[in-house]
């Protein structure tokens, strides 16, 4: 039984969907199969992919949406060995498919996608959107010290990397409780604020340090001063004019800030993977706001992060181009490329006023997370990062994942807005919409703290 990509109007609030080979032309070079759907009667879209049928909820398949409208059947036959659609429907908008090759073919299984779309869309997203990244190589030394406290050993490390240009530093202060074995996980903070200090008594909503390792976590963070400055006339001075002659312009599709904080991200990592202390395998990198885009660029592109957590990260982050405002004034590609013209490169600002023609777009970015956990947590109020795109981006995420079997998002339903302040989580996707604004709080910390984000 095959399940292929094929697009349907309607919301994904969808269960089920069977495929069955038509016997009619089961002796020909060409197979069908018949899918008979449910298609709900509201704007927006479902993808069925190849693998197992998608489970958008947790819940059977009960005829109805959220709002309690009924859904009608439909029945259509279509190609087994069949290109692949160009787009999918988000929302009753057209966005790139993920699940269909450069060449059109479709990406019909895991190994599809990990043999040949992931690095074309990572491609796309380099030259498009996040830019080129500063490089990997050569690898990076580390120098230690380290301090005991009540409970919990402070580790403040510097990392350090070489360039054409020269050497440069950065500072990761990592926390890890005392006990018996080592912790539950390690979030990693790209700290933007610069306000995550190296006292582990210190808390705030942002960076609740004490409750993060009572809860059996470590705790590690850098700040994005020390990497590329939030400014657009010091980003390049710290690890940039490593790689690029400081008296020259950056190439058009070099990456900038965002792009930096990600690299940062995993030279970070390259560390965490040496710590005798924590586990490697269970790293969380978690980024708000701008620091959030840093965060799923940078959980895309390594795999070695078990789970990519994004709070409120907005335009260019979670939050879908194709949106525009959102209907709610939401910040645009035009408009982040205006306020904040040196954290993505100059290939991104060509489509400032044309996001139509993007080559992808951000569901696929939480796309390329899969079979790891993505997380993404919203704010109802937060009308500048859009939410109802946001979490539009998430569902439609889904398909790739069910290529693995964890097509679960979690959600009851894919109908907008789901309950607030509750915490939603699949196999391998976790969601929450928070009531309030924009911010990383205490309840965002809970959810993230209580999700289980190591685990199916």
């Amino acid at each position: 039984m095959r399940y292929l990509p094929i697009l349907l109007a309607g919301r994904p609030s969808l269960r089920r969907f069977r495929a069955v080979r038509n016997p009619s032309r089961s002796g020909g070079r060409r197979q069908s199969v018949t899918l008979s759907v449910a298609i709900v009667l509201v704007t927006g879209a479902a993808v069925v992919q190849s693998g197992a049928p998608p489970r958008m909820g947790t819940t059977p398949f009960d005829g109805r949406t959220a709002a309690g409208r009924t859904i009608a059947a439909r029945t259509m036959t279509v190609p087994v060995d069949g290109p692949a659609a160009q787009t999918v429907a988000i929302d009753g908008v057209a966005y790139p498919n993920p699940l269909r090759k450069a060449n059109g073919d479709a990406v019909a299984t895991a190994a599809d996608w990990e043999d040949a779309r992931r690095a074309e869309l990572l491609a796309e997203f380099r030259q498009n959107v996040y830019g080129q990244g500063l490089p990997d190589a050569p690898a990076p030394t580390f120098t230690l010290a380290s301090t005991e406290f009540p409970g919990v050993v402070r580790k403040v490390v510097r990392i350090t990397v070489a360039g054409p240009s020269g050497n440069g530093s950065f500072t990761l202060t990592l926390f890890v409780p005392k006990g018996a074995t080592k912790p539950r996980g390690t979030f990693l903070m790209i700290d933007h604020r610069g306000t995550v200090g190296d006292d582990p008594t210190r808390s705030s909503g942002y960076a609740p340090v004490p409750t993060i390792l009572e809860a059996g976590y470590a705790f590690a963070s850098f700040k994005v001063a020390e990497i590329a400055p939030d400014s657009r006339s010091t980003y390049r001075n710290k690890m940039i004019n490593l790689f690029h002659p400081a008296d020259q312009a950056l190439p058009d599709n070099a990456g900038r800030a965002i792009s930096a904080w990600a690299w940062a991200a995993s030279r970070a990592m390259d560390y965490l993977q040496t710590d005798p202390d924590i586990d490697p395998a269970k790293v969380a990198v978690i980024g708000h706001s701008r620091s959030g885009k840093a965060a799923l660029w940078a959980g895309a592109q390594d795999t070695r992060f078990a789970a990519v957590i994004s709070n409120d990260s907005g335009s260019t982050g979670a939050k879908p181009a194709r949106r525009g405002d959102g209907g709610v004034g939401a910040e645009t590609v035009a408009a982040i490329n205006d306020s904040f013209p040196y954290w993505f490169p100059q290939t991104y600002k060509a489509y400032d006023d044309r996001v139509g023609a993007l080559p992808v777009d951000q569901h696929e970015l939480l796309a390329l997370i899969a079979p790891r956990r993505v997380v993404i947590g919203s704010a109802t109020e937060d009308a500048n990062a859009d939410p109802e795109g946001e979490f539009l981006a998430y569902t439609a995420a889904a398909p790739v994942y069910e290529l693995y079997g964890l097509g679960d998002t979690g959600l009851p339903s894919s109908t907008w807005p789901p309950a607030a302040d509750k915490a939603f989580r699949g196999p391998a996707m976790s969601y929450h919409l928070r009531t309030g604004g924009h911010g990383l709080t205490a309840a965002d910390w809970n959810a993230y703290l209580n999700g289980d984000l190591f685990a199916r």
